[in-house]
């Protein structure tokens, strides 16, 4: 029997069956695993984005630290404020490049950078290295089995699969 006001049979209420509901979450489910999935893919094309970027922008501050700085990357001892790659770099209230280079690393996962090669570059591990005729600083890429990215003082911006050469004087990306 079923009654004209409500549309429904006596003795029965509205709402949907458990079917129904377990239905409704599966689709969800499957839809967020697909959302999450996607949204981990774009949060590593971010920290790449953001490594390259802060290097590119090492490479102007470089510049000008090297005007500053006697027209060199490096004077004096490694590690002082005349070098271009130290923490402490610092020349006529020009810094270094150090923390644009940190900045990179900490896109990419590390907590330091190691200046002034004394072992090659390796995977998580964020190098720079000067001279007093150039530099280059290389950071690993977020992306799995992407390499490095690598920037110099001749121009280069380059994502490789080979480290900075532990020889002290390596200053170009290869």
């Amino acid at each position: 029997m079923t009654l004209a006001s409500t549309g429904t049979r006596q003795g029965h209420m509205k709402g949907f069956t458990l079917i129904e509901l377990l239905v409704v979450i599966a689709i969800i489910g499957i839809l967020s695993s697909v959302v999450l999935a996607s949204l981990n893919t774009a949060r590593t094309k971010g920290a790449d984005a953001a490594i390259k970027s802060n290097l590119a922008g090492a490479r102007a501050q470089a510049e000008l630290f090297y005007d500053s700085n006697s027209n060199a990357y490096l004077t004096g001892s490694a590690g002082g404020t005349g070098d271009v790659c130290s923490a402490s770099g610092l020349q006529s209230g020009v810094k270094g490049i150090y923390s644009a280079v940190l900045a990179a690393a900490t896109a990419s996962g590390i907590a330091s950078v190691s200046a002034n090669l004394t072992t090659g570059g390796a995977a998580g591990v964020a190098n720079c290295n000067s001279t007093a005729a150039g530099w280059a600083a290389q950071v690993p890429l977020k992306t799995s089995g992407a390499g490095f990215y690598c920037v110099d003082s001749l121009g280069a911006s380059v994502t490789s699969t080979t480290n900075l050469i532990s020889n002290g004087t390596d200053v170009t990306c290869s």
